[in-house]
């Protein structure tokens, strides 16, 4: 039987646990939750590595569990036709191609026939870098379960111009940088390394409206580094990911995660995540139909290092408000995360990335 635990946002944002939810949760017949890996018993990267034996467990829990494990590919297409996903559907997702991910964790997925996603930054690959897979061992993990997808040439910041570089010749450059890394997956690996939909993994999940609307001329449905599950409301050009690394990689939290459902949002404002007007941003956000007033009544939001964050509802009915940090955030990205309770144990999730191009990095 599953055990469905309430959210550990506590470890997450060092904020509270969110209050107990109610008896029983909804029917949501067509969402799927995303995590997001990088490095695999590499324990030199504390920020982007899980340990084996937490990935063992976590794959086991998935088993054992009644989880759907789907490919990335395929949940997409059943997102974007309408076709109804499973509850509890889960795709298994990797940035990078360390190889770490041969080495450690491809033994173990292909052990439990998990398929899964590896985004690939080609230059590095290309350079044989001694940290990274070969085009040969990728070729091997196609065979059994893997597809691969963009991540860009050389993984720059996307978001950042160059000094004297107008937007023209930004786009330019961009466009390059993600038609010539597909180029080089489809000539080392096959047109069949990534069937479906063109997939692409923003670096380090830095992106800003010109991208997203780039990215979806070009094809391509894309995902950042923001945290939640993915449903038919979803912005195709910014899809979340729960991240699977140090602090945010705990078995409770994983188990919480894999359970989580997305928040139904009408909109938020700023859509831009890159250099808000004011720090710390406000943002404010109109819900769509899916919690109940009830429900709504709990809705809780975190900012990255500060807790729990203040929230002014704007109508009667709870259906928008407004949030802001009490605190500006000091490094290059942080996030703003809301919940509200789902029943079961269950919460929906909400998150909203923020960037300030110049500032310190922060990991990941």
């Amino acid at each position: 039987m599953r055990m469905l635990l309430p959210l550990a946002l506590a470890a997450l944002l060092a904020g509270p646990v969110p209050a107990v939810a109610s008896a029983t949760a909804p029917e949501i017949p067509q969402h799927a939750v995303v995590l997001l890996y990088h490095r695999f018993g590499d324990s030199r990267y504390p920020s982007t590595d899980i340990d084996m034996p937490r990935f063992r467990a976590q794959l086991n829990y998935l088993a054992s569990n009644g989880f759907h494990v789907w490919p990335l590919p395929r949940i997409i297409r059943h997102l974007r036709d309408g076709r109804p996903i499973p509850d509890h559907t889960v795709a298994i997702t990797v940035d990078d191609a360390y190889r770490t991910v041969y080495e450690n964790a491809y033994p173990l997925l292909k052990a439990h026939h998990f398929p899964f996603t590896v985004f690939v930054a080609t230059r590095v690959v290309d350079d044989h870098g001694a940290s990274f897979m070969t085009w040969q061992q990728m070729r091997e993990m196609a065979q059994h379960g893997a597809t691969f997808a963009d991540h860009t040439v050389d993984h720059p910041h996307l978001v950042d111009r160059r000094q004297g570089e107008g937007g023209h010749a930004w786009a330019k450059r961009v466009r390059r940088e993600i038609r010539k890394a597909q180029q080089r997956l489809q000539a080392k690996l096959g047109p069949n390394s990534n069937s479906g939909p063109k997939l692409f993994a923003y670096p380090y999940g830095e992106y800003n409206p010109a991208l997203q609307k780039m990215l979806r001329q070009m094809g391509y449905v894309s995902f950042g580094q923001q945290s939640g599950a993915i449903g038919p409301g979803s912005d195709l050009e910014a899809l979340p990911r729960f991240p699977m690394a140090g602090r945010f990689g705990t078995m409770e939290q994983f188990r919480s995660k894999i359970d989580t459902l997305p928040l139904p949002v009408a909109s938020a404002t700023p859509d831009d995540p890159v250099s808000p007007p004011r720090d710390p941003p406000v943002m404010t956000v109109t819900l769509g139909s899916g919690p109940t007033r009830g429900e709504r009544d709990q809705l809780s939001c975190y900012g990255s290092n500060q807790g729990r964050v203040p929230i002014t509802w704007l109508n009667a009915d709870h259906t928008r408000f407004r949030v802001r940090a009490p605190k500006a955030f000091p490094e290059r990205r942080a996030r703003y995360n809301c919940t509200v309770p789902a029943g079961g144990g269950r919460y929906y999730w909400y998150s909203h990335p923020w960037i300030w191009p110049g500032r310190p990095e922060s990991g990941g």
